[in-house]
């Protein structure tokens, strides 16, 4: 049986509002070495060194999103 709709919704909005900005590195290249991190060859790094690395299940990004409210041609946004 499915959760309810606003269960998951609600969910995934905490997710969100809590969600970090990372920067990718891949110092500390595990490839070759028989380390296991994950089947990817980067980390994930927090983008202010003053937070905690993000877990599994944590919502990130890696910029900011535009301001669609506000008009920008540069990026084809019209505004509203």
């Amino acid at each position: 049986r499915l959760p309810n709709f606003r269960v998951v919704g609600d969910n995934l909005k905490d997710r969100f509002d809590g969600a970090s900005r990372v920067m990718v590195s891949n110092a500390g290249s595990l490839r070759g070495t028989g380390g296991k991190r994950g089947k990817y060859n980067f980390q994930l790094k927090p983008y202010n060194p003053e937070h905690k690395p993000p877990g599994a299940k944590d919502l990130v990004y890696l910029e900011p999103s535009p301001m669609f409210c506000e008009r920008n041609p540069k990026l084809g946004i019209q505004g509203t």
